[in-house]
């Protein structure tokens, strides 16, 4: 089913036809986002991060086929570039969205980097972080507020009509 739903989103867009922005599902619940489309997730009693980039980003950037991850070990700050994300039609960074250790990369990505697009908020994590500070990730946007960014930043396509 979400691989129709995918299908037909893309499908609508290149035909020019407007395209409904749907809501976020479960699994962003407790989810908070970054302007550069990274998205982090407290984990192990508010000290450890999961990170890896939306559902928004994916869809942008099409079908993933390489995917750059970052040294476990290396600190890193809130908004650096610690790897990035190469699919069939562009190459994007990845920003950590917040500052820490890289503590664990999610090494399944080096052979099914697809699982970013199949799974963005689980499957298709990139990295967990021991945070440094809780209050960069509590500054974070909310689902809502990430959606309604999203919706400003990038207007749904309006429909195409041929008079």
């Amino acid at each position: 089913m979400a691989l129709t739903r995918v299908w037909s989103t893309r499908a609508a867009l290149s035909l020019r036809v407007s395209v409904p922005c749907r809501g976020f599902s479960s699994a962003v619940e407790g989810l908070k986002f970054a302007k550069s489309h990274e998205w982090a997730k407290v984990e192990d009693g508010g000290k450890l991060a999961s990170v890896g980039i939306t559902e928004h980003a994916q869809k942008h950037l099409g079908d993933v086929i390489y995917v750059e991850l970052p040294d476990v070990g290396v600190a890193v700050a809130q908004g650096t570039i610690v790897g990035s994300v190469e699919s069939v039609k562009a190459s994007s960074d990845i920003n950590s969205p917040v500052s820490g250790n890289i503590v664990e990369v999610n090494k399944e990505l080096l052979s099914s980097p697809g699982l970013v697009n199949g799974s963005p908020y689980e499957k298709g994590w990139i990295m967990k972080v021991e945070m440094s500070s809780r209050d960069e990730f509590n500054n974070l946007m909310d689902p809502d507020e990430y959606s309604e960014y999203v919706k400003k930043k990038i207007p749904n396509i309006t429909e195409h009509k041929d008079t």
